[in-house]
């Protein structure tokens, strides 16, 4: 069953399942059950252990343990720490009270993270987790949901981390991109230049962002966001009363003293950032061993263990802050606790995702997806739409979209150079985009988990309130992609692609206004 049609089924029940149910973590489990089961043909004991050893590899790789899961799990508990002694210092709650005197509206609230989401392109998880804490002292203070908050994140991390040639991603995919020049002497492409005039074909990346700036400015609250924005404006309460699976989330078991400053919350954030980004530099240039670039340095940086660095020092700085007041507080081990207590449901959905992504892809849906790309005798001007659709649909199975560049870039260059080779970077930016859409859709990507996390926002309700827009943005890049492939004219594309969401935008706000 594995390499086949039959391939999709478990994934498929995984995400039915979590639909009906809204409960992600039995969702994953039951699909980490069957997807075992698929792949030793239904032998009980042999699916058990398929089950351990995907357990084990997350934590244990190479006979030595996996420390960049441990780093990122540590940093998850560090961010919980850090908003646990934020809050109980005063600190967000005299930055909530600050901030609503200087940003007096609600659009206003929601710019916020936005423009934070396109300044921070460093790396999406890092963007995913930073700006909510920043953001969501200000939007709770303007009745703004969690799930709204969690969209505004998811966004805008991944769509600029992926435009973004200095980040994490944008040095991932330029060594891919590379490697494929290489293999198919393409001396007329070179890596870095490929990537900048990839950047305007990289439709729903662009769109994506985009959209999200008119979903502040219109107010379009689509679907089941509508539901959520009228409960926090009606009620104030900014997330499902019947959801007690809030990553995130503290539970308010302490005291937060009154003499809390507005520092107390900005210089902890602020260490964190510079702290974060300074050990990815410095990580990244200790992997290279000589003539390091920007680019480079990048390419080769530790973004976990940088992560781990940037929130211990952060966690360091907040109690401190918390520590040296003197009011009557509660006890330090007790804010401790709530904090990682608050961060516990996002790591169990995290564990179940990484498990569930290694049981896919030993049942080889990527592999079986990308065999059809492969085997397909397209029209070479057709190439970027089709690849676009299958990289969605395989980002939504799989929860990932590294995943899905790894394995479609090599095999999409491969069938563009052989067909036309004037397609090659619409056909890989194409990939880039698709994998991006498959992610915002999926309840298994760990993007959109950390998202979650990061806003405070039950995780399936911030998936179902996302795709409603994920598909408006990818219908747009369908007929893009299209055009693209018609007229070849990449500029005219993505105007009249820009033009589309505009028009959308206002067609949308009148509906929802009447």
């Amino acid at each position: 069953m594995t390499g086949t049609i039959y391939s999709l089924i478990p994934p498929l029940i995984m995400i039915i399942l979590v639909l009906l149910t809204r409960k992600v973590t039995l969702s994953l489990g039951v699909g980490i059950i069957i997807g075992a089961l698929f792949i030793h043909e239904f032998n009980v004991m042999d699916s058990i252990q398929q089950i351990w050893s995907a357990f084990y590899g997350i934590f244990v790789a190479e006979g030595g343990p996996n420390m960049g899961t441990f780093y990122l799990l540590f940093f998850l508990i560090f961010l919980g720490m850090l908003t646990a002694f934020m809050s109980a210092s005063g600190g967000t709650r005299a930055f909530g009270e600050w901030a609503i005197t200087k940003i007096q509206t609600k659009k206003g609230a929601q710019l916020l993270p936005f423009f934070l989401g396109i300044i921070i392109f460093i790396d999406d998880y890092f963007n995913s987790l930073a700006i909510g804490q920043v953001a969501r002292p200000l939007t709770d203070r303007h009745k703004i949901s969690r799930a709204k908050l969690a969209y505004l994140i998811d966004s805008t991390s991944a769509p600029v981390a992926v435009l973004s040639p200095i980040s994490s991603w944008g040095a991932f995919i330029i060594g891919t991109i590379g490697a494929i020049i290489a293999e198919h002497n393409l001396s007329n492409f070179q890596p870095l230049e490929s990537f900048v005039r990839m950047i305007p074909m990289n439709i729903y990346a662009i769109i994506a962002i985009f959209l999200v700036f008119l979903v502040v400015i219109f107010k379009l609250n689509l679907g089941a966001m509508r539901k959520h924005e009228q409960r926090a404006e009606e009620t104030g309460e900014l997330v499902d009363p019947n959801r007690n699976d809030i990553p995130g989330e503290l539970k308010e078991e302490f005291v937060q003293t009154n003499s809390g400053r507005i520092y107390h919350l900005t210089i902890p954030i602020v260490v964190l950032i510079i702290s974060t980004i300074a050990a990815m530099v410095i990580t990244g240039r200790n992997n290279v061993e000589e003539n390091a670039t920007l680019l480079t340095i990048f390419e080769n940086t530790n973004v976990n263990l940088s992560l781990f660095i940037g929130g211990l020092i952060a966690v360091y700085h907040s109690a401190i802050f918390y520590l040296i007041q003197m009011q009557p507080k509660t006890s330090t081990f007790l804010v401790l606790r709530e904090g990682i207590k608050s961060m516990l449901p996002a790591i169990y959905i995290l564990i179940l995702a990484w498990v569930i992504g290694t049981i896919i892809e030993n049942l080889g849906t990527g592999d079986y997806l990308a065999l059809v790309v492969e085997r397909s005798q397209l029209s070479p001007s057709y190439l970027p739409v089709i690849v676009f659709i299958v990289c969605g649909i395989m980002a939504f199975a799989t929860g990932t979209s590294w995943g899905t560049f790894g394995i479609m870039l090599p095999i999409v260059g491969q069938i563009a150079v052989n067909s036309d080779v004037n397609m090659l970077l619409a056909s890989l930016a194409a990939v880039l985009a698709g994998s991006v859409f498959g992610d915002h859709c999926s309840p298994i990507s760990d993007t959109s988990i950390l998202s979650s996390t990061g806003a405070g926002s039950n995780h399936i309700d911030h998936v179902l309130t996302q795709i409603p827009y994920a598909v408006i943005a990818a219908i747009i890049t369908i007929i893009g992609y299209v055009v693209l492939g018609i007229t070849g004219m990449v500029w005219i594309t993505l105007i009249l692609s820009l033009v589309l969401l505009f028009a959308t935008a206002l067609i949308l706000n009148k509906l929802t206004q009447s």
